[in-house]
């Protein structure tokens, strides 16, 4: 066999005329594929990924000015009506366009506050850089790109590495950001070109929109499960849950616990301070209440200052520990600290448990109403089992 130098790689016999007739040389020894030495290497012979980038915008551009790029877009990201499911799909579509270690699609939950809708390839390492991009993104509505966005003042310089974060822009609002990350820093900073950048602003337009109307539908169905006030579940939202686990009680033959409180003294609070401040009031006591619950746990305001709990596969005791914790918490916290105010209040707590004392939704939830009124006429900060 001869050994050719600079023709490694390539396989199958060679032609005569390849062949030497020099004295075959001593093969030399490969180093381990995973070793850092090789890989620290690889990465060095790899071009950034502004570079990378470059190198693609030709066919980049030609692919986003197609037709039937922006049909399959305007198609695809329209099929979903859930906006993990339009993200998701953008991120695999960005990084099959523009290939990166890092995608991640950005927008606001529920509760206002920016969060991941998808990522692809996103560690613990890489999130300073995303968040200090997309926050700048959501705030100004343009692109931003650097090389280096731990020297990048746009960005309030955290996190290290590539960046490349694009606005989803919807009816002129920007409803999301699209962010590419390289942990290793670039020699200059991502570029499109004017023209490559008009075309991606255009196919983006679409998904924007996919994501902006499936996050509108999303806050109108939390809202018509939830209290406006407390950010709790609603009595409406608590009727259709309390139904169905009932059934599946039944049907599994499990137990289903139901909480219902009410908060001694509030009225005080109306008359003493203001609807204001106990308005504020019930904001901090459904904190309390909600930190003493299960994750598997429903927990609604009901109405006024009564709330109720839904404890799945829930005996009288496990209720009973539940309801210790709120009673016992709610009369520990001091309410309206921050309006330089000490409001103390007490819960009375009636517990229910089907199949104990009920064979009903509507039985359960009157057992659990019932309980919590013996503890009110015992004279208050108490629970009642039905």
């Amino acid at each position: 066999m001869v050994y050719l130098t600079g023709l490694e790689g390539l396989s199958g016999s060679l032609p005569p005329s390849l062949v030497s007739s020099r004295r075959p040389q001593r093969a030399l020894k490969a180093s381990p594929k995973g070793t850092p030495a090789t890989r620290t290497l690889r990465r060095a012979r790899r071009p950034d990924f502004s570079t990378r980038l470059k190198a693609r915008t030709s066919a980049l551009s030609a692919r986003l000015r197609r037709r039937d790029t922006l049909l399959q877009t305007v198609r695809e990201s329209n099929a979903f009506t859930e906006p993990m499911q339009v993200a998701d799909w953008l991120v695999r579509q960005l990084n099959n366009w523009i290939p990166a270690p890092c995608w991640a699609v950005v927008a606001r939950d529920g509760s206002d506050r920016l969060t991941a809708m998808a990522e692809l390839g996103l560690t613990p390492g890489l999130g300073p850089a995303l968040w200090s991009a997309a926050e700048w993104v959501m705030s100004h509505g343009t692109e931003l790109c650097s090389g280096d966005v731990s020297k990048e003042a746009r960005g309030g310089g955290r996190g290290s590495g590539t960046v490349m974060a694009l606005p989803l822009i919807c009816r002129s609002q920007t409803v999301g950001v699209a962010v590419a990350i390289d942990p290793q820093p670039s020699t200059k900073a991502p570029s499109f070109g004017s023209g490559l950048m008009v075309s991606l602003r255009s196919v983006l337009e679409a998904p924007a929109i996919a994501l902006d109307s499936a996050l509108a539908l999303q806050r109108a169905q939390e809202l018509s499960v939830t209290d406006d006030l407390t950010r709790l579940s609603n009595s409406r939202y608590l009727n259709l849950v309390l139904r169905r686990e009932t059934k599946r009680a039944i049907r599994s033959k499990t137990p289903l616990s139901l909480l219902f409180l009410d908060l001694d003294g509030f009225k005080q609070v109306n008359d003493s301070h203001g609807h204001l401040a106990g308005s504020k009031t019930l904001v901090e006591a459904a904190a309390v209440i909600r930190s003493c619950a299960r994750e598997t746990d429903v927990v609604a305001r009901f109405g006024g200052d009564e709330f109720s709990l839904i404890l799945p596969d829930t005996g009288p005791d496990g209720a009973m520990a539940v309801a210790g914790r709120i009673r016992d918490r709610v009369r520990a916290a001091t309410f309206l600290a921050s309006e330089g105010l000490a409001v103390k209040l007490t819960a009375s707590i009636g517990v229910a448990t089907l199949p104990n004392v009920a064979e009903s939704a509507e039985e359960l939830l009157r057992a659990a109403d019932i309980a919590m009124y013996r503890v009110k006429a015992a004279g208050k900060n108490g629970i009642h089992v039905a």
